[in-house]
């Protein structure tokens, strides 16, 4: 404010004989003008000043209070210097004086003290431009600042959860019974082991194998389901009572069905339940009699090879058991092809719940559920694979992890988990291959508070849960 009285005064003290009689005259009703402007914008701003004075010390109060309590909830959010009633009331006065100026010139008319207050107007502009320049520029500096402690804590949590799976490996705890979720999650993978090539041959790439995929089932029941060539229909498919009898290729029951698409098939509670050929239905066959019982279309969900996985065209729907229940996953047009995952009443198909993830489904190899968790892959080589997302069902949390997967072969087709045996069964390019997992069990975990989100007007990047709407 100091330059405009500076200016002011000048114009106020300008001398007379530097004009001539009329410009005298002008110039004398101007700094009558003037005066009382000055006068008038001084009494307001002792006003404003006054009224700052007042609320400064109770806002800066609140203010405090506010802040020991957002750090309390959230100790990344913290007040700006741009949003104080110091600065405000500097912006104020600035505003106040470009309107001064303002009005001033339009009162000068074309004379020596207009060119003076239109220099007085552009420094007053510069100033309060300044301001707010800066005041934006400490904005994008803080959430900058921001992003990289978010960084940094996502690294530190990793750290930890490293630190957890080095312990537990060095000292590994029971094995866990069958269908039990007594641990904290998928630790590593182990190397894959090659049963054999599928019963039709090396030129059948696409197809699904595994165990029922329920919990504890009645009958330790193996499946074999290889595609035609096409890597599309699903017509036949292979019963075994017994690994023994799957290794020896004996004692099997073969089946014909006709009306399958892709290879996202899964076998639960001597069920199985894949995609009907060409359409966004769920079928469910009984495998005792190779029988159709229910076909029901799955809302919303896409089909046809619209958002299939990287590599893996035609698996549209994916279906998945755990100790959990009967799961599908899929993508929606509202989903923009990302992955959405839906919990399925095995009885009637109608979908219980939904959730939808941040992960694009054609940018992924293949998924799998185990406890309730979801576990995205994806390809870094044509001889390695990634688990590098899951998202948790029961709490509503979203991690990134890295456990590397050999493959023999480049691409994974069907992957199917067995809460029975805790393996993870995988058709590669034609050939028959699992994997046993290891879990992070509950005696070696470590208590820290979750990963904390940042406040404000940024998006998480949490998953977004949602009741079916066609059920």
């Amino acid at each position: 404010m100091q330059p405009v009285l500076t200016l002011l005064a000048t114009l106020l003290l300008l001398p007379p004989v530097l004009l001539g009689q009329p410009q005298v005259q002008q110039l004398e009703q101007l700094q009558s003008m003037a005066k009382e402007l000055i006068g008038e914008y001084e009494q307001q701003l002792l006003w404003v000043s006054a009224e700052y004075a007042r609320a400064i010390e109770e806002q800066e109060n609140q203010a405090l209070e506010m802040i020991q309590t957002q750090e309390i909830r959230n100790p990344k959010t913290i007040t700006s210097l741009y949003e104080t009633p110091a600065f405000n009331l500097l912006l104020l006065e600035l505003e106040g004086a470009q309107a001064l100026t303002t009005e001033l010139k339009s009162k000068a008319g074309a004379s020596r003290a207009a060119d003076l207050l239109h220099q007085l107007q552009e420094q007053v502009t510069n100033a309060s431009l300044s301001l707010k320049l800066l005041a934006d520029s400490d904005q994008r500096n803080f959430r900058a600042l921001q992003q990289e402690v978010d960084v940094l804590q996502g690294q530190l949590n990793e750290c930890e959860r490293e630190k957890e799976q080095e312990q537990a490996s060095r000292h590994p705890g029971p094995p866990l019974p069958p269908g039990s979720c007594a641990h904290r999650g998928l630790q590593k993978v182990g190397r894959p082991l090659v049963l054999q090539l599928n019963w039709r041959g090396i030129s059948h790439k696409a197809g699904a194998w595994g165990r029922d995929s329920a919990p504890s089932p009645d009958s330790p029941l193996y499946w074999v389901a290889p595609l035609r060539t096409d890597g599309r229909y699903f017509d036949y498919y292979r019963l075994h009572k017994s690994y023994d009898d799957l290794v020896m290729l004996k004692n099997y029951e073969q089946w014909k069905m006709g009306y399958g698409d892709g290879s996202g098939n899964t076998v639960y509670k001597n069920f199985m339940y894949f995609n009907y050929y060409g359409t966004n239905d769920i079928a469910k066959v009984d495998l005792s009699s190779n029988t159709l019982v229910l076909q029901r279309p799955l809302p919303g969900a896409t089909y046809n090879n619209r958002f299939s996985y990287a590599s893996v065209p035609w698996k549209d729907l994916d279906f998945a058991g755990d100790e959990k229940g009967l799961w599908v996953l899929y993508a929606t047009e509202e989903s923009k092809g990302n992955l959405v995952v839906s919990r399925l009443n095995a009885s009637t198909l109608e979908v219980e719940e939904t959730w939808r993830t941040s992960q694009y489904k054609p940018a992924l190899s293949g998924a799998f559920m185990a406890c309730g968790v979801l576990y995205a892959l994806r390809s870094l080589s044509t001889r390695q694979e990634e688990i590098f997302y899951a998202f948790d069902t029961t709490n509503g949390q979203e991690r990134h992890l890295s456990i590397l997967l050999d493959k023999m072969l480049e691409t994974l087709h069907g992957i199917n988990y067995s809460p029975s045996d805790h393996r993870l069964y995988v058709y590669n390019d034609g050939y028959l291959m699992y994997y046993d997992l290891t879990f992070l069990t509950l005696k070696h975990t470590v208590s820290r508070p979750a990963a904390k989100r940042p406040s404000g007007d940024r998006a998480s990047p949490r998953l977004v849960k949602s009741k079916p709407s066609g059920s």
